[in-house]
């Protein structure tokens, strides 16, 4: 079985990024692509900890309705 070498595959990528957008326009492509990352991650990480906050009991429950409230549609 042979060795699973991933640098070829990315030199090919690399090659058509450059084709397809110039070279003067991969850093910002680059750029925005941490930027996106990075936010998805805080955003990942604060629905983590807001969970963990539902999961301890730090929100309030919802309080039940009175079916005296409800109004009837005749």
């Amino acid at each position: 079985m042979l060795a699973y070498s991933p640098g070829p595959e990315w030199i090919v990528v690399l090659v058509i990024l450059v084709l397809l957008f110039g070279a003067k326009k991969l850093p910002e492509l680059a750029r925005s692509v941490g930027k996106s990352t990075s936010e998805f991650k805080k955003g990942i990480s604060e629905g983590a900890s807001d969970t963990e906050g539902d999961a301890q009991g730090d929100t309030e429950a919802p309080k039940p309705q009175d079916p005296a409230d409800k109004p009837t549609t005749e």
